[in-house]
């Protein structure tokens, strides 16, 4: 199993958020995918920000993060953007589940 700091443009930050979500290795994130792999991220209370998502993908073709540009980052803008969308309004998954059982005050 290989650490998730293997994957070019993503450091220990990147790899704790996603130790958060339950991913752990870089083959995981491969095996996901970009867009599956970054959405869980966002259901485990990561806020959504275009550019760690870009950094994701770039990283995962092997390339440096400022490298998307022009055309390709519009497209991924358009991914990023429907990514967000299908994402529940107000509380992550993980903060109403904690809420349920009564781990966090519920917002009113």
């Amino acid at each position: 199993m290989t650490a998730i700091t293997t994957i070019r443009n993503l450091g220990p930050a990147t790899e704790a958020a996603f130790a958060r979500a339950g991913i752990t290795t870089a083959e995981e994130i491969h095996a996901l995918g970009p867009d599956e792999a970054y959405r869980r991220l966002m259901e485990s209370g990561t806020p959504p920000h275009f550019i760690g998502y870009y950094v994701l993908v770039m990283g995962l073709q092997g390339r440096p993060w400022n490298d998307c540009k022009g055309a390709e980052k519009a497209a991924l803008r358009k991914r990023f953007d429907a990514l967000k969308a299908g994402m529940p309004k107000g509380r992550s998954e993980l903060e109403a589940a904690l809420d349920r059982i009564g781990v966090v005050e519920r917002r009113r």
